[in-house]
């Protein structure tokens, strides 16, 4: 176990290195000024469910994509990033996959009914002294067409919005903010 979480990280490493991290969240248009609080996304755990790694690296990897497409975060950083640490408004976002069953790409283009392809996860986000913002469990799936890894997409994105409620959550609150 401890060799498949090294080479995990390994991977989600290389990734890093070819120029993915840290993501930038792109200028926000709307009038209002946007907020500079940034997230700091946790490497993905498994809880007791048998997941294979392309979906843990996909599950990631997407993760970052969409927070950084679909969020109001300022900058989104990778696990273990050290410039996280000088962010005095950083949440940090803790996945975990509590779930996985992974369907068939051929049953899903014969029926509607068979083939589904689906992932649970818990998020909690927290604020930088740890404090529980937000938790939610978010159910990627890829119910006809597509491959089986599109299931992450989806999670990806709910798990965006989920972001975005809990920087409600974080700014609505003063003892959050500035790093109280």
């Amino acid at each position: 176990m401890k060799l498949r979480n090294t080479y995990f990280i390994l991977l989600i490493t290389i990734a890093g290195l070819l120029g993915i991290a840290p993501l930038h969240a792109a200028p926000s248009s709307a009038g209002t000024p946007k907020a500079k609080t940034s997230i700091e996304i946790d490497m993905v755990g498994v809880e007791d469910v048998s997941v294979p790694e392309e979906f843990q690296v996909s599950l990631y990897e997407n993760l970052l994509q969409q927070m950084n497409k679909r969020s109001d975060f300022d900058v989104v950083y990778r696990d273990g990033d050290r410039n996280a640490q000088s962010k005095d408004n950083l949440l940090l976002m803790h996945s975990t996959i509590t779930g996985f069953r992974k369907g068939s790409e051929r049953d899903r283009q014969v029926t509607t009914v068979k083939g589904a392809t689906k992932i649970m996860v818990h998020c909690q986000f927290t604020d930088k002294q740890g404090r529980v913002l937000l938790q939610r469990d978010i159910e990627g799936k890829v119910l006809f067409f597509g491959n089986n890894l599109k299931a992450t997409e989806d999670f990806a994105k709910k798990a965006a919005r989920a972001a975005d409620d809990a920087l409600s959550v974080y700014q609505a609150n003063p003892e959050h903010r500035g790093g109280a």
